[in-house]
This record gives structure tokens, C-alpha cells and sequence, in this order.
């Protein structure tokens, strides 16, 4: 079983940025399509990003378009997930999940299509 592990959170001002890494433990995901969820307090998770295998086709929230840019080296078995110009509201636990599935973005913004997810990790955004 692939597990995930994410890094790269922290604490940060309204307009910085910050980058998120998220990869295996103990095997690569060669072959998964990743995506990029979160969840902030007393809400539901929500789709963030998700990028095919390749890297050639990439999803995003409405919320995060041009502010957010998601990215994979399969070479280091690394996604990353960029993200600037922060606001308040991006506040939130997020996490990176795995999927051997690639579809439309209504597909890909379903949690349940992802077979595996990393622990987590917090974002905060200060205004």
C-alpha cells in the first residue's frame, strides 16, 4: 500500500506563498494521477487541483485558478502544489491523494475516486 506524505506548511501573510510537496513512502505512484484537497474548519473537504500521470492535463477550483499551480516530477516521484497570492480563506488542512483513474474534472473533484491519502498539513493564512 502506497502511503503519502505531504510537507511544506506553514503559517504565512495574506499575499505570500508557499509550496507544498507531496510523495510516497515506500514506492513510487508510478502510473496515479494526484490531486490536491482540504479542508478548513467546520467545513467539507473540498478539490483543490488534480494532474493526470503525465503532467499533461491539470484541474483546478474556481477558487484557486491563477493563484494555485500543480506540478509533478515523476523522476523524484514529487507533486507539488504552488501557491501565491494567498488569502485567508485558503486557510485549511490540505491534503494529496492518489487515483489510477483520469477523467473529467466533475470526476476528478470526487474524494472517492482517490484511492490513497497522505496525513496532512496545515495552511494558515494571517491577514
Amino acid at each position: 500500500q502506497v502511503q503519502l506524505v505531504e510537507s511544506g506548511g506553514g503559517l504565512v501573510q495574506a499575499g505570500g506563498s508557499l509550496r507544498l510537496s507531496c510523495a510516497p513512502s515506500g514506492r513510487t505512484f508510478s502510473g496515479y494521477a494526484m490531486g490536491w484537497f482540504r479542508q478548513a474548519p467546520g467545513k467539507d473537504r473540498e478539490f483543490v487541483t488534480a494532474i493526470s500521470w503525465t503532467g499533461g492535463s491539470t484541474y483546478y477550483a474556481d477558487s484557486v485558478k491563477g493563484r494555485f499551480t500543480i506540478s509533478r516530477d515523476n523522476a523524484k516521484s514529487t507533486v507539488y502544489l504552488q501557491m501565491n497570492s494567498l488569502k485567508p480563506e485558503d486557510t485549511a488542512v490540505y491534503y494529496c491523494a492518489a487515483t489510477t483513474r483520469w477523467g473529467s474534472i466533475t470526476t476528478m473533484m470526487g474524494g472517492n475516486e482517490y484511492r490513497v491519502w497522505g496525513q496532512g498539513t496545515q495552511v494558515t493564512v494571517s491577514s
